[in-house]
């Protein structure tokens, strides 16, 4: 199984950061504070330019050993030698992708539902990105918000690791960490939109440092 302590964050680069800021500076800032998981996401790109960001990305991610997945396109993702792909309920069915996929290539996938969740686990799913948790314009094909209990639901109902994301602040993360047993947060916005990316990065990383995944001081009571 996956482990959870490679989920506890994962940055993914969604938003267009502010000039003179690049994505690549701002992944590095959050490498350098710990974050152990990006994801290249770049709904409009052409394949070429997401392939030539994706490699610069997986030198940035290999050297802090940190995993590196791709959203949507399992081709830009065997191209750049990615860990995994993340796949939405758009994308190609996870049974579909887990057939041809090498072994150990990873594959997430988005429900906000238990259900949903357990039938894309069945079908091959690595992890579960479970939300929208709180309101977000950095997705917005996230759906209607599910709060903290909608989310304790879908880690209930699997036994891979769920990440809450949409929304998603110190704050939220420190409520998540507290108060659900996932196993950590995917971010944009908060990180890529900061004027310290490595300061909120370890904003965000902290309470899930000291709260156990699954464990009796991060349950909900």
């Amino acid at each position: 199984m996956l482990s959870q302590e490679r989920l506890r964050l994962m940055l993914i680069t969604g938003s267009s950061p502010s000039a003179p800021r690049s994505i690549l500076s701002i992944v590095q800032s959050a490498l350098e504070a710990g974050a152990p998981a990006i994801q290249l996401r770049a709904k409009k790109a052409r394949a070429r330019d997401m392939a030539e960001l994706g490699r610069r990305l997986r030198e940035l991610t290999k050297a802090a050993d940190a995993l590196l997945l791709v959203n949507d396109r399992y081709d830009v993702a065997r191209a750049v030698a990615a860990d995994g792909v993340h796949l939405g309920p758009e994308d190609v069915p996870v049974s579909a992708l887990r057939r041809i996929a090498p072994k150990g290539f990873l594959i997430g996938a988005s429900a906000d539902q238990p259900s949903a969740a357990q039938r894309l686990v069945s079908e091959g799913a690595d992890y579960i990105g479970c939300g929208a948790i709180y309101p977000t314009l950095n997705k917005l094909d996230a759906g209607p918000t599910i709060g903290l209990a909608g989310l304790q639901a879908v880690v209930d109902a699997v036994e891979v690791p769920v990440l809450g994301i949409g929304g998603i602040d110190a704050d939220g993360a420190r409520k998540i960490a507290t108060r659900t047993s996932a196993a950590g947060i995917a971010a944009i916005g908060s990180i890529m939109d900061a004027d310290d990316p490595r300061s909120e990065v370890s904003a965000l990383l902290s309470p899930f440092r000291t709260y156990d995944y699954k464990g009796a001081a991060n349950r909900p009571t």
